[in-house]
């Protein structure tokens, strides 16, 4: 230990430049660590959803679930396959162990999952990372100042938006709700159809054999090959009112004479055709007004506060590409986990310069005070770059264990400090004092340190939520006590050196002392057995308290918003719901007023396939 200590007093401009290179590093480590609320709590997982027509829960499950599940349970480090079956929608759940790659494991399930999507008997397969049963990190209200058609702000919504947001890195899916979608009507005439000897069969079969695109295999001649296709397809209103529905019997006259011919009856001579939107699964309302919701998931292990940073920033350019369009924030995840990241960072450094405060007032010492001072941000900086390497993010659980760190980190430095002024006070020179007294406690606050992280060392191998919720915690309480242990046997003792190099002897100060407390403490120590039996009455009064302490495992938090959840009765009609809830809306805006800063309702089932009606 005197070896390394008398190598820092030595050659303090390699110490030097290793402090700076670690602060550089630091520096760079914390711009690109990721900051999120808490540690990533949930297993990787992967979503399979399907949807096929009106089917019956139990076909559903006997004929695509289990086929699926059996497929998942084969890929590897599978830890749990689960589903949810309802009316002709089904969810299966891939649970992964923690070190899996999620990449390789997408990429896998989907090669297994590849027969499935051609089974023309399921509507719509998804393969997706994002967990439906989550908030999203964004919700957005898409409006128009002129335009006030769902069905046009769907195209741009759904073509242009969503594609946009879904490129982005970490984004897994978003949603539309409150859209609509344009139809063809066709509205028949009974007493028409009669008159042709047509049914509404008739019609729907003529409709479908028209509207297909057949492939009629291929020729050869002349030694060329030719494909043939038989397209067929109903792309406008003209194209459904000439749509030959059937023939009738007319009389035609050729040169004198009268002979039966079968004409052609056309759609529009027995029904009207029409463009319509089809009535909306949902309606949303952002402040009164009619929009488009788009709802943004990210990727189940991906930083909350970068997707938000990066869907943000891509909002700009969208809004600029489409004059007229409004991309409004109605939530906004990423805001709330950086302003409470931001007020335990404001606390730690409050608590920091309140431990700077009270080292001076003991030691009554600028020189030494600062000393102490400079090893607190030196270690903490430190511990950005431990952090980096091993994967952590800025979170509730990391800052907490810098705040509980940087308190021990002082212990460190203080104890080397003492000893060293005291063998400098004891007639020693400054750079014998500086050798000597970290040497003779340099074993000490070592054993001390590594003692304090062998504490947190359990948990580091805890498994579960509460393993990913304290494992953050116990390595950076572990590499900020490295750290202090770092900077108080190389770094304190060159300070020393360096400040007080050039003075001969030492000004002697007062340190502050609490007098009172030895003449306390032996009159305590006069009825002792009065002491140990209060204590011993505090020790068995708390035990009996615990009971009484209520548990949760997170505590609540408060936030400027509030959600209002209503369900009616089954079979209510959409038209319905939205009109109770533009009641509701009402008499908020008549009682909150201007308190009021944005208003956000979804009427409907949720567009995502466990959604319920709200």
């Amino acid at each position: 230990m005197k070896k390394l200590t008398q190598f820092s007093v030595d050659y303090p401009v390699t110490i030097l430049m290793i402090v700076l290179g670690v602060i550089l590093l630091g520096y760079i480590s914390f711009d690109k660590l990721g900051v999120d609320l808490f540690p990533d709590l949930k297993s990787p997982r992967i979503f399979v959803e399907i949807k096929s027509g009106e089917r019956p829960p139990e076909e559903m499950e006997k004929q695509f679930v289990e086929n699926i599940e059996a497929l998942a349970i084969r890929q590897s480090d599978v830890i749990q396959v689960s589903s949810v079956t309802r009316v002709g929608t089904a969810q299966i759940t891939v649970e992964y162990s923690w070190n899996k790659d999620m990449d390789e494991a997408f990429l896998d399930l989907q090669k297994a999952l590849n027969t499935l999507s051609q089974n023309s008997e399921i509507d719509d397969i998804r393969i997706t990372q994002h967990d439906p049963n989550t908030a999203p990190v964004m919700l957005l209200a898409v409006t128009h100042n002129e335009i006030t058609d769902m069905n046009e702000i769907r195209k741009v919504a759904e073509n242009y938006i969503r594609n946009e947001l879904v490129r982005l890195e970490g984004v897994a899916e978003v949603e539309l709700s409150g859209q609509e979608e344009s139809e063809v009507i066709i509205n028949t005439d009974h007493y028409r159809l009669e008159a042709q000897g047509l049914s509404l069969d008739d019609l729907s079969n003529s409709i479908q054999s028209f509207n297909r695109n057949v492939s009629g295999g291929r020729i050869s001649e002349m030694g060329m090959q030719y494909i043939v296709k038989g397209v067929r397809l109903l792309n406008d209103l003209e194209d459904f009112e000439k749509l030959i529905v059937g023939y009738k019997p007319v009389r035609a006259e050729t040169e004198g004479q009268t002979r039966v011919e079968m004409a052609p009856v056309f759609l529009r001579d027995v029904a009207t055709v029409t463009y319509g939107n089809k009535e909306p699964a949902n309606i949303v309302h952002f402040n009164g007004e009619r929009c488009v919701g788009l709802a943004i998931y990210k990727e189940t292990r991906f930083n909350t506060v970068k997707a938000v940073e990066q869907i943000s920033n891509a909002l700009v350019n969208i809004e600029r590409a489409l004059p007229g369009y409004s991309l409004q924030q109605v939530t906004n995840q990423g805001k709330f986990i950086s302003s409470a990241i931001g007020e335990v960072q404001n606390t730690a450094l409050l608590g920091i310069l309140l431990a700077v405060f009270v080292l001076f007032l003991f030691l009554r010492r600028f020189g030494t005070t600062l000393i102490v001072s400079l090893a607190i941000p030196i270690s903490i900086i430190a511990t950005f770059n431990l952090m980096y390497f091993n994967n952590l993010t800025i979170n509730i659980m990391t800052l907490g264990g810098l705040a509980l760190g940087a308190g021990m980190l002082v212990d460190n430095a203080i104890v080397v400090l003492e000893n060293i002024f005291r063998n400098h006070e004891g007639g020693m020179s400054v750079k014998d004092a500086a050798v000597t007294g970290t040497s003779e406690v340099g074993g000490a606050i070592t054993a001390s340190t590594l003692t304090t992280i062998i504490v947190f060392l359990p948990i580091v191998y805890l498994h579960g939520a509460s393993g990913e919720l304290f494992k953050d915690q116990a390595w950076t309480v572990a590499f900020s006590l490295i750290s202090s242990l770092f900077v108080a046997i190389f770094v304190i003792p060159t300070l020393y050196y360096r400040i007080f190099k050039n003075k001969k002897t030492l000004v002697k100060k007062r340190s502050l002392k609490v007098g009172g407390y030895g003449r306390f403490l032996n009159r305590i120590l006069q009825v002792k057995w009065l002491v140990v039996i209060v204590a011993t009455i505090f020790v068995v009064g708390s035990f009996l308290l615990v009971p009484r302490i209520g548990t949760e495992f997170m505590p609540k938090t408060e936030t400027r918003e509030f959600t209002m959840n209503l369900k009616l009765q089954e079979g209510t009609r959409l038209e319905r719901t939205e009109s109770t809830v533009k009641n509701i809306e009402t008499i908020l805006v008549e009682y909150l007023g201007d308190n009021i800063e944005k208003l956000y309702s979804h009427s409907g089932p949720s567009t995502s396939i466990l959604g319920d009606a709200t």
